[in-house]
């Protein structure tokens, strides 16, 4: 069996030594690196599974690193997992509207529930099985085959993230999603998140859908659902 491939972006040597040393002892094939700029290099030598990646990095920032790997077509499917003490809404927003697949708020309280957050991340790369392959509701089609979404067939650029949620929501217009059912539809099963996870998910899908952000509806008190 391929052992699964991280790489481990932090400057701080402390924290990447526990991690390395978290990741080895669960079975992972663990590289490091403790800059942005060798992170890149890195990445496409190696082509890690998955990336945990700091985002207050020397020579270049988490950010960019990211911005970088979604743009380089030999990494740019690769998970990423942020790291960074800067845990406001908003922070997270950035990080999720750059490609970040999750992103966890330093310090970093239990590598237990982080093992867990990784292997959720890494059952969503699992295929799921459904009726059929595209879905179209109010001018907006998800092609989950081809992983396409367009909008009056304009193309709109999703995160994978945001990819499942609105396919999730789509494919059962008019039912109202709990957000622990959103989390275990985008994230993965097991993901230990807390809700607003999800708001802010929701909130960069409305942002990138633009005049149809409306098709997403709130529904106090539980969670989302997608017009009829």
């Amino acid at each position: 069996m391929t052992t699964t491939k991280v790489l481990i972006v932090e400057d701080y040597a402390p924290l990447a030594d526990t991690l390395e040393y978290q990741l080895q002892r669960a079975g992972y094939e663990v590289s490091r690196a403790a800059d942005g700029r060798e992170a890149v290099n890195l990445a496409k030598l190696t082509l890690p599974d998955v990336i945990i990646l700091d985002v207050d990095l020397p020579v270049l920032s988490g950010i960019e690193v990211c911005r970088l790997v979604r743009n380089e077509p030999s990494i740019k499917d690769v998970l990423i997992l942020m790291l960074s003490a800067l845990g406001e809404e908003s922070d997270q927003m950035v990080g999720f509207a750059m490609g970040a697949d999750d992103y966890v708020v330093k310090p970093v309280e239990s590598y237990k529930v982080l093992l867990q957050r990784l292997k959720a991340l890494l059952r969503r790369r699992e295929p799921v099985v459904t009726d059929s392959e595209q879905v179209e509701q109010h001018g907006v089609m998800v092609d989950r085959r081809r992983f396409i979404v367009t909008i009056h067939g304009e193309p709109l650029q999703l995160t994978k993230s945001e990819f499942k949620l609105l396919e999730t929501l789509i494919r059962q217009p008019g039912r109202a999603f709990a957000r622990a059912e959103l989390v275990d539809a985008a994230l993965g099963e097991d993901t230990m998140v807390l809700d607003r996870t999800i708001d802010v998910h929701v909130r960069a899908l409305r942002k990138k859908m633009g005049d149809t952000a409306e098709l997403i509806e709130t529904v106090r008190g539980v969670g989302y659902k997608f017009r009829e």
